[in-house]
């Protein structure tokens, strides 16, 4: 009768079999596209709520206010696309009045001004809105300075969309946490400076990859001799990360 041969196995046979591939590393592209995704977002934000507050200008009244001037009333919203350097925003909710004489300037600034606006909006995302920021990019847009009041609006409202998304529940378990830097060239003013963005970026047991929170260094700053310097950062390991 014949016998079976037994098929030999080595320890580094089996290791090789069991163990898990390696998942790539995320290139500094794959970053920057994972934050360019979240500041279309925040470029929607901004760019909705700013229209808003401008069919307000036009109309003369908030929602549901009565005052003699009135100009006319709101009548919804129809969807516009948008095309940016960060990737295009599909749906933007363009508000409307009843007559048809409605006509925001926004996009047309928006693609006038991007550079401003884009700079202003990053800053704004990765640091936190603020009444100065939100004010200098309302003006942009709009064209006119907004009042104090409708500044203080717009701060409101974009502060809880941004902090929303600083809050949102993070999963419970990730298979592999990316912490780096991304150097960007953000505006102050009339100057630029060279700023480390740091990125904290999760991989899920799925394999999908999230931003889970950012954080802007001190920008970069050039000594007298010529020698360049950075302050410090870091992200706190916590349930929000930052």
């Amino acid at each position: 009768m014949p016998v079976h041969k037994k098929e030999h196995t080595t320890p580094e046979a089996n290791h090789r079999t069991s163990k898990s591939p390696t998942p790539d590393l995320p290139t500094p592209e794959a970053f920057h596209q994972h934050l360019r995704a979240q500041i279309r977002e925040a470029t929607r934000m901004a760019m909705e709520e700013i229209m808003r507050e401008e069919l307000t200008l036009f109309l003369g009244a908030e929602w549901g206010e009565s005052t003699p001037g009135r100009k006319g009333y709101r009548n919804g919203s129809y969807p516009r696309d948008l095309a940016t350097s960060s990737g295009p925003i599909e749906d933007l909710a363009v508000p409307r009045d009843r007559a048809g004489q409605f006509h925001t300037q926004v996009f047309d600034r928006y693609s006038r001004y991007e550079p401003q606006v884009a700079d202003g909006l990053t800053q704004m995302f990765v640091s936190g809105t603020s009444t100065h920021k939100v004010g200098e990019v309302a003006q942009t847009l709009m064209g006119v300075a907004p009042s104090a009041s409708a500044v203080s609006r717009l701060n409101r409202s974009l502060t809880e969309q941004f902090e929303g998304w600083r809050e949102r529940p993070l999963l419970a378990h990730y298979r592999i946490l990316y912490l780096d830097g991304i150097h960007f060239t953000v505006r102050h003013g009339t100057q630029t400076d060279s700023t480390i963005i740091l990125t904290a970026l999760g991989v899920d047991l799925e394999g999908n990859k999230d931003v889970l929170a950012l954080r802007a260094c001190a920008p970069k700053r050039t000594k007298t001799d010529g020698s360049a310097s950075y302050r410090i950062c870091a992200i706190v390991g916590s349930r929000r990360l930052i």
